[in-house]
């Protein structure tokens, strides 16, 4: 969890607390619903924020690199290169091929692996 993450979680938690302070208080002065209800959307608003934070940070941890097959063939040996990338999901590691060097570089790969992750766990893109 990044720091900036933990910081938007518990600015919202601190929110919301304040937000059920605020609805107690409105039964005995009307113009604290108005407040309570600000508080609880900017609670909501920091939760969902942090929420996406996460996500992405999932989509980021990863890691691809370049992977070589050698096909034997009558006439010798014939190298291939392609992407592969891999990440845990759970107490598993997943390995997705992603694709040709010749056709794609670094960061097309790099792309390629953040979409497949995100798919593979169910991250809105």
């Amino acid at each position: 969890m990044s720091a900036r993450e933990e910081k938007l979680r518990k600015r919202g938690l601190k929110l919301a607390r304040e937000a059920m302070a605020a609805q107690k208080a409105a039964g005995i002065l009307p113009q604290a619903s108005h407040v309570t209800r600000e508080l609880q959307q900017e609670a909501d608003r920091l939760k969902a924020e942090a929420e996406s934070l996460k996500d992405q940070a999932r989509r980021e941890d990863l890691s691809i690199w370049k992977q070589e097959k050698v096909k034997s063939t009558k006439k010798g040996g014939r190298s291939y290169h392609y992407w592969t990338a891999t990440w845990r999901e759970k107490s598993l590691t997943r390995n997705v091929h992603l694709g040709s060097c010749a056709k794609m570089n670094a960061e097309e790969a790099l792309q390629e692996a953040r979409q497949e992750k995100a798919i593979s766990l169910d991250i809105k893109p």
